[in-house]
């Protein structure tokens, strides 16, 4: 499961992007433009395999936070001395605050469009979890939190 957790803490095991079937990716993609105004996005270049995979087949090949954990060997970017660095803080997501922030975007969303597009960007707890298991945060906190 770790090598489904991304670099940044989102969660690849929950996004649509890994689907083999293209039409699965091309809802994900058209939720994406709908809530995201992600424009950039296709059903066939947003195949995704984990940041973590070996290849290149990656969904976002403009992420700035992949290429510098790799770099650093590091398996999370929590695990860095720079984080939270301008490379992974605009990747970092709680779907709580993605609905409160863009609730005038994502009032219409549907559940089925939330499970495509809007729940694997639930990058805090796991983050969280890995700074309180490098020692940068109490454990005490996970539970303080409750996410």
């Amino acid at each position: 499961m770790n090598d489904l957790i991304g670099y940044c803490g989102y969660n690849c095991h929950l996004c649509a992007a890994r689907s083999d079937d293209i039409n699965v990716r091309q809802k994900l993609v058209d939720a994406w433009r709908k809530y995201l105004g992600h424009e950039m996005y296709t059903a066939e270049n947003v195949a995704c395999e984990g940041c973590k995979s070996k290849g290149d087949k990656v969904a976002d090949k403009r992420c700035k936070a992949r290429p510098c954990a790799k770099e650093k060997g590091l398996d999370s970017c929590a695990q860095c001395d720079a984080f939270p660095c301008e490379k992974v803080k605009p990747l970092i997501a709680h779907p709580a605050a993605m609905l409160t922030y863009g609730y005038k975007n994502l009032k219409d969303i549907t559940e089925e469009e939330y499970n495509l597009c809007i729940r694997q960007w639930n990058s805090m707890p796991n983050l969280i979890k890995i700074l309180i298991e490098e020692g940068k945060l109490p454990s005490f906190v996970l539970e303080k939190i409750k996410i």
